[in-house]
């Protein structure tokens, strides 16, 4: 709890270093006028003010604190006074609260992850009879919306996508169309569902995927998807990039021309 506290208190000024630490920034007077005085903030806006991120840090703890003995340790511990807990006894109890906490998330995620795993397992029973819907050997499911005419990608290539990605009750938790630009990523860096995906895909084509829990984050994804959550997500296949693979054609057109180099990677977070 101390260092959220601390932390709280960090940010609460981060945006006045930032703009004490910017060159950018225009100097509070020109420099051949003489430095103003300056005029002290009103102490109870700038108490709010850290009242206000020290409440928005402890929020997921307001179940197990009480705030009126919080501020009772904080006001005396500011003053330098004796607290209710000496300082080797608030170690130990920071200690056995933290194991305490750890070990209610892992109940919590436990839960979580079997009720999405028999969702999960319900909903692609389901959508597996659905008209159109194809089943691959590994348990991906998909839905061709449109058929492309271009090349297929290999697992090494790097794709060029539109997507939007959602949880099997239609929430969404990821879109390339919000973020207003496709997204552009290799495939032996995502997911096992969108590598084998997009390796049945031509370019051109719209595809809607529906990814077990085990081709996609399985117990570890981030805490917007969730523990073992069965995916779904559309995906348009805009094209193939590989810079740096030249074809012979080209190459034998402009021998003198100098290969370019091979971009790094752009980041293609697991989806």
């Amino acid at each position: 709890m101390q260092k959220t506290l601390v932390a709280a208190l960090a940010a609460s000024f981060a945006i006045g270093s930032a703009v004490a630490a910017d060159p950018a920034a225009k100097p509070a007077v020109a420099p051949a006028t003489a430095a103003k005085p300056a005029v002290p903030l009103d102490k109870n806006k700038v108490s709010t003010m850290v009242g206000m991120d020290i409440g928005r840090s402890l929020a997921q703890l307001k179940d197990d604190i009480d705030v009126k003995v919080m501020e009772q340790a904080l006001e005396a511990t500011m003053k330098g006074e004796k607290t209710a807990l000496t300082q080797e006894e608030a170690l130990q109890v920071r200690q056995e609260f933290m194991q305490q906490m750890q070990a209610k998330r892992v109940a919590e995620q436990k839960v979580a992850a079997d009720k999405n795993k028999a969702d999960g397992t319900k909903f692609l029973a389901d959508n597996k009879a659905k008209p159109g819907v194809k089943t691959t050997a590994s348990g991906l499911q998909y839905l061709v919306e449109k058929e492309g005419t271009g090349a297929k990608p290999k697992a090494t290539d790097t794709v060029k996508v539109n997507y939007l990605g959602t949880k099997i009750d239609g929430e969404k938790f990821d879109s390339s169309y919000d973020r207003g630009q496709p997204a552009t990523f290799p495939l032996n860096g995502v997911i096992k569902g969108w590598s084998e995906g997009l390796q049945l895909m031509t370019v051109g084509s719209k595809y809607k995927l529906f990814v077990p829990a085990d081709l996609a984050y399985g117990e570890n994804a981030p805490g917007p998807i969730g523990p073992n959550a069965t995916l779904v997500f559309e995906v348009e296949l805009l094209g193939i990039e590989n810079p740096a693979e030249k074809p012979a054609a080209e190459a034998a057109a402009k021998p003198a021309a100098k290969a370019p180099a091979k971009p790094a990677a752009k980041a293609g977070d697991k989806k």
